[in-house]
Protein backbone atom coordinates (compact mmCIF):
# COMPACT_ATOMS: atom_id res chain seq x y z
CA UNK A 1 0.00 0.00 0.00
CA UNK A 2 1.25 3.37 -0.88
CA UNK A 3 1.91 5.84 1.84
CA UNK A 4 -0.80 8.59 0.54
CA UNK A 5 -3.18 5.88 0.83
CA UNK A 6 -1.89 4.06 4.12
CA UNK A 7 -1.96 7.63 5.44
CA UNK A 8 -5.73 8.38 4.12
CA UNK A 9 -6.84 4.41 5.64
CA UNK A 10 -5.40 5.66 9.11
CA UNK A 11 -7.18 9.13 9.18
CA UNK A 12 -10.59 7.88 8.13
CA UNK A 13 -10.77 4.21 9.84
CA UNK A 14 -7.50 4.27 11.86
CA UNK A 15 -8.60 1.80 14.89
CA UNK A 16 -10.56 -0.88 12.71
CA UNK A 17 -7.78 -1.02 9.66
CA UNK A 18 -4.92 -1.25 12.15
CA UNK A 19 -6.94 -4.24 14.08
CA UNK A 20 -7.83 -5.67 10.77
CA UNK A 21 -4.46 -5.89 9.64
CA UNK A 22 -2.59 -6.72 12.16
CA UNK A 23 -5.38 -9.93 12.97
CA UNK A 24 -4.73 -10.36 9.25
CA UNK A 25 -1.33 -10.67 10.16
CA UNK A 26 -1.73 -12.71 12.94
CA UNK A 27 -4.13 -15.18 11.34
CA UNK A 28 -1.60 -16.23 8.38
CA UNK A 29 1.21 -16.48 11.16
CA UNK A 30 -1.04 -19.21 13.41
CA UNK A 31 -1.46 -20.79 10.19
CA UNK A 32 1.93 -21.37 8.79
CA UNK A 33 3.00 -22.17 12.43
CA UNK A 34 0.08 -24.71 12.79
CA UNK A 35 0.87 -26.61 9.04
CA UNK A 36 4.75 -26.92 10.18
CA UNK A 37 3.98 -28.56 13.55
CA UNK A 38 1.45 -31.00 11.62
CA UNK A 39 4.00 -31.20 9.02
CA UNK A 40 6.86 -32.02 11.84
CA UNK A 41 4.40 -34.16 13.69
CA UNK A 42 4.03 -36.85 10.89
CA UNK A 43 7.72 -37.01 10.77
CA UNK A 44 9.06 -40.33 12.52
CA UNK A 45 11.51 -42.68 12.27
CA UNK A 46 10.69 -46.87 12.12
CA UNK A 47 13.20 -49.26 12.31
CA UNK A 48 12.04 -53.14 11.35
CA UNK A 49 13.60 -56.25 12.50
CA UNK A 50 13.85 -59.16 10.74
CA UNK A 51 15.81 -62.70 10.26
CA UNK A 52 14.44 -64.13 6.70
CA UNK A 53 15.94 -67.43 7.55
CA UNK A 54 13.17 -69.06 7.83
CA UNK A 55 10.58 -70.37 5.46
CA UNK A 56 10.22 -69.19 1.75
CA UNK A 57 6.98 -67.70 2.39
CA UNK A 58 8.11 -65.50 5.35
CA UNK A 59 11.62 -64.66 3.20
CA UNK A 60 9.28 -63.96 0.66
CA UNK A 61 7.38 -61.26 2.58
CA UNK A 62 10.19 -59.95 4.04
CA UNK A 63 11.47 -58.45 0.91
CA UNK A 64 8.13 -56.93 -0.32
CA UNK A 65 7.57 -55.41 3.18
CA UNK A 66 10.89 -53.53 2.89
CA UNK A 67 10.27 -52.78 -0.50
CA UNK A 68 6.37 -51.43 0.26
CA UNK A 69 7.46 -49.38 3.44
CA UNK A 70 10.44 -47.75 1.71
CA UNK A 71 7.56 -46.74 -1.01
CA UNK A 72 5.49 -45.46 1.76
CA UNK A 73 8.09 -44.09 4.12
CA UNK A 74 7.95 -41.21 0.59
CA UNK A 75 4.94 -40.95 0.68
CA UNK A 76 4.09 -39.98 4.34
CA UNK A 77 7.34 -39.06 5.56
CA UNK A 78 8.58 -40.89 7.35
CA UNK A 79 12.07 -42.80 8.01
CA UNK A 80 12.54 -46.13 7.16
CA UNK A 81 15.84 -48.41 8.35
CA UNK A 82 15.98 -51.86 8.33
CA UNK A 83 18.71 -54.56 10.35
CA UNK A 84 19.06 -58.16 10.73
CA UNK A 85 21.24 -57.32 13.48
CA UNK A 86 19.46 -58.30 17.00
CA UNK A 87 21.95 -56.73 19.17
CA UNK A 88 20.85 -53.44 17.75
CA UNK A 89 17.77 -54.49 19.95
CA UNK A 90 19.54 -52.02 22.62
CA UNK A 91 18.37 -48.54 24.60
CA UNK A 92 20.55 -46.74 22.92
CA UNK A 93 19.90 -47.53 19.18
CA UNK A 94 15.90 -48.15 20.05
CA UNK A 95 16.48 -44.18 21.15
CA UNK A 96 16.78 -42.97 18.02
CA UNK A 97 12.86 -44.47 16.54
CA UNK A 98 9.45 -43.77 17.11
CA UNK A 99 7.91 -47.00 16.10
CA UNK A 100 9.73 -51.12 16.23
CA UNK A 101 8.19 -53.32 13.06
CA UNK A 102 8.62 -57.37 13.44
CA UNK A 103 8.66 -58.65 9.96
CA UNK A 104 8.85 -62.07 10.93
CA UNK A 105 11.01 -63.27 14.08
CA UNK A 106 11.35 -61.73 17.50
CA UNK A 107 14.57 -61.22 20.25
CA UNK A 108 15.85 -64.10 21.57
CA UNK A 109 18.65 -63.11 23.95
CA UNK A 110 17.60 -62.10 27.53
CA UNK A 111 19.51 -58.37 27.00
CA UNK A 112 17.25 -57.88 23.51
CA UNK A 113 14.58 -58.85 25.46
CA UNK A 114 14.74 -57.22 28.07
CA UNK A 115 15.79 -53.62 26.06
CA UNK A 116 12.68 -54.18 24.40
CA UNK A 117 10.00 -54.71 26.78
CA UNK A 118 11.55 -51.10 28.85
CA UNK A 119 11.26 -49.81 25.34
CA UNK A 120 7.43 -50.74 25.14
CA UNK A 121 7.02 -49.90 28.54
CA UNK A 122 8.36 -45.99 28.32
CA UNK A 123 5.94 -45.62 25.45
CA UNK A 124 7.67 -47.08 22.54
CA UNK A 125 4.94 -48.41 19.34
CA UNK A 126 5.33 -51.48 18.44
CA UNK A 127 4.14 -53.15 14.61
CA UNK A 128 4.56 -57.32 14.16
CA UNK A 129 3.51 -59.45 11.45
CA UNK A 130 2.82 -63.13 11.19
CA UNK A 131 5.53 -65.30 12.51
CA UNK A 132 6.68 -62.19 15.22
CA UNK A 133 4.06 -63.61 17.59
CA UNK A 134 5.26 -67.67 16.56
CA UNK A 135 6.16 -69.59 19.73
CA UNK A 136 6.08 -73.17 20.28
CA UNK A 137 7.54 -75.52 23.02
CA UNK A 138 10.75 -77.67 22.20
CA UNK A 139 11.01 -75.49 18.87
CA UNK A 140 13.60 -73.33 17.38
CA UNK A 141 11.28 -70.43 18.78
CA UNK A 142 10.40 -71.91 21.95
CA UNK A 143 7.53 -70.83 24.17
CA UNK A 144 9.76 -69.36 26.71
CA UNK A 145 9.33 -65.52 26.65
CA UNK A 146 6.08 -64.79 29.11
CA UNK A 147 5.82 -61.66 29.15
CA UNK A 148 6.10 -61.17 25.40
CA UNK A 149 3.49 -63.86 24.20
CA UNK A 150 0.86 -63.70 27.29
CA UNK A 151 0.69 -60.61 28.23
CA UNK A 152 2.06 -58.22 25.44
CA UNK A 153 0.31 -60.22 22.38
CA UNK A 154 -1.95 -61.93 24.74
CA UNK A 155 -2.01 -64.86 22.48
CA UNK A 156 -0.10 -67.21 24.08
CA UNK A 157 1.58 -70.64 22.32
CA UNK A 158 1.13 -71.27 18.83
CA UNK A 159 -1.59 -74.03 18.23
CA UNK A 160 -2.18 -75.02 14.78
CA UNK A 161 -2.66 -73.18 11.19
CA UNK A 162 -4.72 -73.59 7.63
CA UNK A 163 -2.61 -74.82 4.53
CA UNK A 164 -2.69 -73.96 1.77
CA UNK A 165 -2.16 -70.05 2.16
CA UNK A 166 -5.69 -69.33 1.27
CA UNK A 167 -7.37 -65.96 1.06
CA UNK A 168 -10.04 -64.81 3.74
CA UNK A 169 -12.97 -63.01 4.47
CA UNK A 170 -12.25 -60.81 6.96
CA UNK A 171 -14.60 -59.08 9.35
CA UNK A 172 -13.74 -55.66 11.03
CA UNK A 173 -14.66 -55.47 15.18
CA UNK A 174 -14.38 -52.72 16.37
CA UNK A 175 -15.36 -50.52 13.28
CA UNK A 176 -14.78 -47.25 15.41
CA UNK A 177 -11.08 -48.03 15.67
CA UNK A 178 -8.92 -45.53 13.99
CA UNK A 179 -6.86 -48.63 12.41
CA UNK A 180 -10.24 -49.41 11.04
CA UNK A 181 -12.63 -47.03 11.17
CA UNK A 182 -12.49 -46.46 7.50
CA UNK A 183 -12.64 -49.74 6.10
CA UNK A 184 -15.69 -52.05 4.64
CA UNK A 185 -17.11 -53.95 6.99
CA UNK A 186 -15.96 -57.05 4.91
CA UNK A 187 -12.99 -57.30 2.79
CA UNK A 188 -10.99 -60.24 0.88
CA UNK A 189 -7.53 -60.66 2.23
CA UNK A 190 -4.67 -62.08 0.49
CA UNK A 191 -3.78 -65.22 0.71
CA UNK A 192 -1.82 -66.19 3.72
CA UNK A 193 -1.35 -68.93 6.30
CA UNK A 194 -3.78 -68.01 9.26
CA UNK A 195 -2.78 -69.27 12.48
CA UNK A 196 -4.67 -70.39 15.91
CA UNK A 197 -3.44 -69.46 19.33
CA UNK A 198 -3.64 -71.62 22.99
CA UNK A 199 -5.01 -67.93 24.81
CA UNK A 200 -8.65 -67.07 23.91
CA UNK A 201 -8.11 -63.12 23.33
CA UNK A 202 -11.95 -62.48 23.75
CA UNK A 203 -11.55 -63.09 27.40
CA UNK A 204 -8.31 -60.58 27.59
CA UNK A 205 -10.02 -57.33 29.12
CA UNK A 206 -6.86 -55.79 27.31
CA UNK A 207 -6.87 -56.99 23.90
CA UNK A 208 -8.85 -55.29 21.48
CA UNK A 209 -10.09 -57.58 18.15
CA UNK A 210 -9.79 -55.35 15.23
CA UNK A 211 -10.49 -58.02 12.56
CA UNK A 212 -11.60 -61.60 12.57
CA UNK A 213 -11.90 -64.49 10.18
CA UNK A 214 -15.69 -64.08 8.70
CA UNK A 215 -17.86 -67.18 8.83
CA UNK A 216 -18.35 -66.92 5.65
CA UNK A 217 -14.39 -67.84 4.91
CA UNK A 218 -15.23 -71.52 5.94
CA UNK A 219 -14.29 -73.99 4.90
CA UNK A 220 -10.62 -71.95 4.97
CA UNK A 221 -7.96 -73.81 3.73
CA UNK A 222 -7.20 -77.33 1.36
CA UNK A 223 -5.40 -79.28 3.00
CA UNK A 224 -3.80 -82.19 2.16
CA UNK A 225 -4.27 -82.72 6.19
CA UNK A 226 -7.82 -82.69 7.29
CA UNK A 227 -6.79 -80.19 10.83
CA UNK A 228 -5.21 -78.07 8.16
CA UNK A 229 -9.09 -77.07 6.76
CA UNK A 230 -11.11 -74.86 9.23
CA UNK A 231 -14.62 -75.82 8.85
CA UNK A 232 -15.83 -72.76 12.33
CA UNK A 233 -14.44 -71.02 15.04
CA UNK A 234 -13.55 -68.07 16.21
CA UNK A 235 -9.92 -66.61 15.02
CA UNK A 236 -8.83 -62.77 15.60
CA UNK A 237 -6.28 -61.95 12.88
CA UNK A 238 -5.18 -58.16 13.74
CA UNK A 239 -5.32 -56.89 17.35
CA UNK A 240 -4.05 -54.43 19.47
CA UNK A 241 -3.39 -54.29 23.42
CA UNK A 242 -4.95 -51.46 25.41
CA UNK A 243 -1.39 -51.28 28.07
CA UNK A 244 1.09 -50.12 25.19
CA UNK A 245 1.53 -48.79 21.67
CA UNK A 246 1.29 -51.82 19.56
CA UNK A 247 -0.83 -53.22 16.76
CA UNK A 248 -0.33 -57.12 15.62
CA UNK A 249 -0.72 -58.63 12.04
CA UNK A 250 -1.71 -62.38 11.29
CA UNK A 251 -0.74 -61.34 7.74
CA UNK A 252 2.64 -61.93 6.35
CA UNK A 253 3.09 -65.19 4.74
CA UNK A 254 2.71 -65.41 0.92
CA UNK A 255 2.10 -68.37 -1.05
CA UNK A 256 5.02 -70.46 -2.67
CA UNK A 257 5.11 -72.76 -5.02
CA UNK A 258 6.53 -75.42 -2.79
CA UNK A 259 5.73 -78.46 -4.93
CA UNK A 260 7.09 -77.33 -8.34
CA UNK A 261 10.25 -75.16 -8.81
CA UNK A 262 9.56 -73.20 -12.60
CA UNK A 263 12.83 -71.64 -13.97
CA UNK A 264 14.53 -73.53 -11.10
CA UNK A 265 13.69 -71.58 -8.50
CA UNK A 266 10.60 -72.17 -5.87
CA UNK A 267 8.43 -68.73 -7.09
CA UNK A 268 6.12 -66.46 -5.25
CA UNK A 269 2.60 -67.05 -6.12
CA UNK A 270 0.80 -64.56 -3.97
CA UNK A 271 1.84 -61.01 -2.46
CA UNK A 272 0.72 -59.36 0.52
CA UNK A 273 0.83 -56.00 -0.11
CA UNK A 274 -1.43 -56.86 -3.20
CA UNK A 275 -4.10 -55.72 -2.16
CA UNK A 276 -5.66 -51.63 -1.60
CA UNK A 277 -8.34 -52.67 1.01
CA UNK A 278 -5.61 -54.63 3.00
CA UNK A 279 -2.32 -51.98 2.69
CA UNK A 280 -4.77 -49.56 3.84
CA UNK A 281 -5.52 -51.12 6.80
CA UNK A 282 -1.63 -51.64 7.56
CA UNK A 283 -1.23 -47.73 6.42
CA UNK A 284 -3.92 -46.57 9.15
CA UNK A 285 -1.77 -48.85 11.89
CA UNK A 286 1.47 -47.01 10.64
CA UNK A 287 -0.26 -43.48 11.07
CA UNK A 288 -2.27 -44.69 14.16
CA UNK A 289 1.15 -45.87 15.84
CA UNK A 290 3.34 -42.84 14.94
CA UNK A 291 0.13 -40.15 16.71
CA UNK A 292 -1.01 -42.45 19.60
Amino acid sequence: MEVKKLTKAIDSEPLFCSEKCCAMIIFFFLLSTLCFAQKAKKSFNVIAFFSAKNDLAHISFVKEANAKFAELAKLYAFTYDTTTNWNNMNKAYLSHYQLVVFLDTRPELAEQRIAFQQYMESGGAWMGFHFAAFALKDSAYDMNWDWYHNQFLGSGEYMSNTWRPTSAILRVVKNKHPVVRSLPETFSSQPNEWYRWKNDLTKNKDIDILLAIDSSSFPLGTGPKENEIWHEGYYPVVWTNKNYRMLYFNMGHNDIDYEHKIDGTNKTISATFANATQNQLIINGLLWLSRH
